[in-house]
């Protein structure tokens, strides 16, 4: 699964890699991300309504489906399974005609020790996530893209809030991730960011392209507690844990 991640390549560097034909929404306020938490506001890219181009927004992370009466149901769709979730209620419109692009620096997984002591966070990278920039231009070495569904959903009543909200999909944990967890984000490098956003593409189209990233291209290593607390967002989270 994937239950925190990290965000700290800036906003202008962002909008290049993802062709993002304006500028990011809020990118004056934008700050490095390092223990992004569910139901917190995420940086999606998607598709434009108008088609041909991709534009990005913010959405609040834990899907909230559009038939939804509440929007607590978020706190408990934060991922979704890539095999299943073109047959799940919460997810199946979304997974046909909304799916957006996740970006992020890194995830978190905890191991749990053989000894069944308290778990042990690690920090996991992805090399080659992104290519095909124009010449001059140099990102962090794992910027990459998760796979994630978003939905608008309207509250009933006088207020009538409109929120946006989104999930991250998940599939089978490399064999580099498994010691950690069974599942893992989709992560698609870029060549298939067009695809996945296409309107037109099949479900059976856009279900294979949820595989696990290759395990020879994922790194992990130990950080230290401070990271458990989704109060703690800074560089401190991805530290090295001490002896490790």
């Amino acid at each position: 699964m994937c239950g925190r991640f990290l965000l700290a390549t800036p906003p202008a560097l962002v909008a290049e890699i993802f062709g993002l034909g304006d500028p990011i929404p809020w990118s004056d306020k934008w700050r490095p991300r390092f223990n992004i938490a569910p139901s917190q506001d995420v940086l999606m890219v998607r598709g434009t309504e108008s088609g041909g181009g991709r534009e990005a927004a913010w959405a609040r992370w834990g899907l909230i489906p559009s038939w939804a009466k509440e929007a607590d149901i978020g706190n408990r769709t934060i991922n979704a399974r890539s095999e299943t979730a073109d047959r799940k209620p919460a997810f199946r419109s979304a997974f046909k005609h909304r799916r957006c692009l996740i970006p992020a620096d890194g995830f978190y997984e905890w191991q749990a020790p053989a000894d069944g002591g308290k778990k042990i966070p690690h920090c996991i990278r992805i090399a080659g996530g992104h290519a095909g920039l124009r010449e001059g231009v140099q990102s962090l070495p794992g910027l990459f893209a998760m796979a994630g569904l978003w939905e608008r959903w309207q509250e009933e009543g006088e207020s009538a809030r409109v929120v946006e909200s989104c999930t991250i999909l998940t599939c089978d944990a490399n064999e580099a991730i498994r010691p950690l967890h069974e599942r893992m984000p989709v992560i698609l490098p870029s060549d298939r960011w067009g695809r996945w956003l296409d309107d037109s593409a099949g479900v059976g189209e856009v279900k294979a392209l949820c595989v696990p990233w290759p395990a020879n291209r994922t790194t992990s290593y130990e950080v230290g507690t401070w990271v458990n607390s989704p109060r703690h967002d800074d560089p401190r989270c991805i530290e090295p844990r001490e002896g490790s």
